[in-house]
């Protein structure tokens, strides 16, 4: 089974039996809950739709926009677009919300609907479930031929985005023009290739994009991590390149690649953005239980408070407003920078990078020196059948009491200078394990630790 419904969209591998994979039936019920959910709360309701290049995209694309307008629904179609994108375009247009078909870093065979609200955001958990009890129930009511949706689009939107990041601050153009820097860029054959070039020309660089086809047929495993991202790695090697960047299809994660082909590390993009920041906004940050401790050491360094949230960008967000904070994101190389919109953004953090590395006059494997060290390491437990991953964490607790933790997602143990964080899966029996510390060593023998504890606990309540 490959198709997942929860309270943030829906989301699967294509063909298959309607139910259990992603089909249009799916798709058309899953876009109708959601449509019937803006009607109810606001009367009439106008949407902006985009998409990644990926192969189903143009199918699943055109069933969500015909749905909408079957529902007197308005559609501004921005066709090929980022996620951050569209997420800034439901604000521009003054919109009741959003869905953009995407699955993210998942292969080409996956597709997904996310829905967004009027801010431009993703829905809360409460939202999800008004419209997951819409789709159970088939509560759909759909318009006469005389109040049918219109379609217009928009080929604006990602110019109106770069435009708002130029205008920002702490973007230094004049400095980063004058720079003349030459990046390397991998598009992973996605719309990266269309937001990032014309970002890079408005900041007069020169570039080499290399998988920017549109093809949405992804010249390696979509995820920007370090194994995925040899050929740009091999590209600084052998090139005279200042830095290397590299997204997800959808282009709301960001990683970099130093000028000698070393990894700067998914973890450390937000970690040396909020050390940018920092410098000339205060305020608090925030990232996820599973993001690096690097971040704290940094935010503490320039004076201020860091905050922990659940795994999740809507959770991140939440705790963001919460605590009126400057920056915040997740450790997956997703940047949240609030003067711009609450949002995982690639765009805006490129431009924050290059403006930190012209105004620190060094390279970005010297800037990457200057971060705390840390290693992250990663481990699942699968449970048997009919195990409850919450009484294994709950005994964790007790086991643990005398350590400080936090429980707002799983539970996260707090040593010296390392952590543990475990939690279940929405999706999987699984426990995930995300242990970091000093060393790579330490980080897996941390996690192998408490991997053998849940196998032993597992026994016992078996």
């Amino acid at each position: 089974m490959s198709l997942i419904k929860s309270i943030s969209g829906i989301r699967g591998t294509i063909g298959g039996k309607t139910g259990d994979n992603f089909t249009p039936i799916d798709i058309v019920a899953c876009c109708a809950g959601y449509g019937t959910w803006l009607k109810q709360s606001n009367g009439s309701a106008k949407v902006v739709i985009g998409r990644d290049a990926r192969i189903s995209g143009p199918m699943v694309h055109e069933l969500a926009v015909q749905t909408l307008i079957g529902l007197g629904i308005d559609v501004i179609d921005l066709d090929l677009s980022t996620t951050p994108t569209v997420e800034m375009a439901v604000v521009f247009a003054k919109a009741q919300g959003g869905i953009i078909i995407t699955a993210s870093h998942n292969p080409e065979e996956w597709n997904a609907l996310k829905f967004l609200n009027s801010r431009g955001e993703f829905i809360s958990a409460e939202d999800g479930e008004d419209i997951l009890t819409i789709i159970d129930a088939q509560d759909y009511d759909f318009a006469q031929v005389d109040r049918l949706g219109v379609r217009t689009y928009d080929k604006t939107a990602i110019a109106r985005h770069i435009e708002a990041i130029m205008a920002l601050a702490l973007v230094e153009v004049k400095l980063v023009r004058n720079q003349k820097l030459k990046i390397a860029v991998d598009c992973v054959n996605s719309t990266g290739s269309i937001s990032i070039a014309p970002l890079l020309d408005a900041l007069g660089c020169e570039y080499q994009l290399i998988n920017n086809d549109l093809s949405g047929r992804f010249s390696h495993n979509p995820e920007p991590l370090p194994e995925h991202l040899t050929a740009l790695s091999n590209m600084m090697i052998e090139g005279n390149f200042d830095l290397g960047i590299a997204v997800d299809p959808d282009v709301d994660r960001l990683v970099f690649v130093c000028e000698d082909g070393s990894m700067f590390g998914e973890e450390y993009t937000i970690v040396t953005l909020a050390d940018y920041i920092l410098q000339y906004e205060g305020g608090a940050t925030v990232s996820n239980l599973s993001s690096t401790q690097a971040l704290k050491d940094v935010t503490i360094r320039h004076g201020y408070e860091y905050h922990a949230a659940a795994v999740g960008e809507v959770n991140v967000v939440a705790k963001m407003k919460a605590v009126k904070a400057a920056f915040g994101g997740e450790g997956n190389g997703g940047v949240i920078y609030p003067k711009l919109h609450y949002g995982r953004d690639a765009l805006v953090g490129i431009a924050m990078m290059l403006s930190h590395l012209v105004k620190s006059k060094t390279t970005m494997s010297q800037i990457r020196f200057g971060l705390p060290e840390y290693t992250i390491s990663k481990k699942k437990v699968a449970l048997e059948k009919g195990l409850n991953p919450d009484e294994i964490l709950q005994k964790l607790m007790l086991k643990y009491q005398d350590t400080e933790q936090n429980r707002e997602d799983g539970l996260k143990l707090i040593f010296n200078g390392e952590w543990v964080h475990m939690r279940k899966s929405n999706t999987e029996p699984i426990i995930r394990i995300y242990a970091e510390s000093a060393t790579p060593v330490k980080a897996d023998d941390l996690a192998n630790r408490f991997l053998e504890e849940i196998n032993l606990l597992s026994k016992v309540i078996d």
